[in-house]
């Protein structure tokens, strides 16, 4: 019988992705309270969006719907973070950002009706948002350690992982601008193989890059004017092809120069005002293993 989840790596070829429309929701979205840089425009959000999509979809990834709505969360767009994919099931996370406190319920639904079983639930005080984690392979997550994913989170993630032979390595997260801003772990690096990493490393513990070098990982360096425009926040459709926000183009021609084919969407509305790049925008349910 086909396969329709699991996968323990962010760059096998992806199979099939779980994504969210802005909605009414989105477009009615308060600047203030949800750190965006300015109001969406919905109608043009919901544009993007399509085209970001159908970019995904032309590769022959099957794309499921998520009603974002339902959530009641101008975020829930970002289906990355409220749960994370293993071999065995989903994992049901406890978001970091108090607004977004919904979305764990609202995602998992979905998986249950698309018949993925829900193996772990975070609880209580445990916070952990999917764009802290990060599969160097499958056996090695890391975990990165900021405002929206704290030590109980980790700890909870290890005691669902460990017996299944996962090792989880704490990656220190600076505080950037302060709770209120998105700063993920994958706000700084994004795999698009299994040797080889784009990464903004200024921003990284020591001990995480040496980590990433002894484990063989070639680090692109992003160039630093275009951190704001998200150049680390790379979604890989498939090993050395990936997905980036256009606006990037010397990070572009680094990661072409390494090989790589890379695809750029429009994202003004969407990743741009709302703080949330191509990986936060997709919820990957199955990839094939590396």
């Amino acid at each position: 019988m086909r396969a329709t989840f699991g996968g323990q790596t962010m760059v096998g070829s992806l199979r099939r992705v779980l994504v969210a429309r802005p909605g009414k929701v989105f477009g009615e979205a308060d600047p203030h309270r949800w750190h965006y840089s300015g109001q969406p425009k919905l109608a043009e959000a919901e544009a993007e969006h399509d085209d970001f999509v159908e970019l995904i979809r032309r590769g022959g990834v099957e794309v499921v719907r998520h009603d974002a709505c339902r959530a009641g969360s101008a975020d829930a767009i970002f289906t990355h973070d409220p749960c994370i994919l293993i071999d065995a099931g989903a994992i049901l996370l406890n978001m970091g950002k108090d607004a977004r406190r919904a979305e764990p319920e609202s995602i998992g639904q979905t998986l249950r009706s698309l018949e993925i079983p829900i193996v772990h639930r975070l609880e209580g005080n445990a916070r952990a948002e999917g764009g802290d984690l990060l599969w160097l392979d499958a056996r090695t997550l890391a975990v990165g350690l900021g405002f929206r994913t704290n030590r109980e989170g980790l700890r909870s993630l290890a005691g669902a992982l460990a017996p299944r032979g996962v090792e989880l390595v704490e990656v220190q997260l600076p505080c950037f601008s302060g709770p209120e801003a998105c700063l993920h772990l994958m706000s700084l690096i994004s795999l698009v193989d299994s040797d080889l990493a784009v990464v903004h490393s200024r921003w990284l513990p020591v001990t995480f890059v040496r980590l990433l070098r002894d484990r063989g990982y070639r680090l692109i360096e992003i160039d630093g004017s275009e951190f704001e425009t998200m150049a680390p926040n790379v979604l890989a459709l498939a090993p050395r092809h990936g997905l980036m926000l256009e606006g990037n183009p010397r990070t572009r021609e680094k990661l072409e120069s390494a090989g790589c084919r890379v695809e750029t969407y429009r994202g003004i509305e969407i990743s741009l005002k709302a703080e949330g790049g191509a990986t936060c925008l997709t919820r990957p349910l199955l990839r094939d293993p590396v």
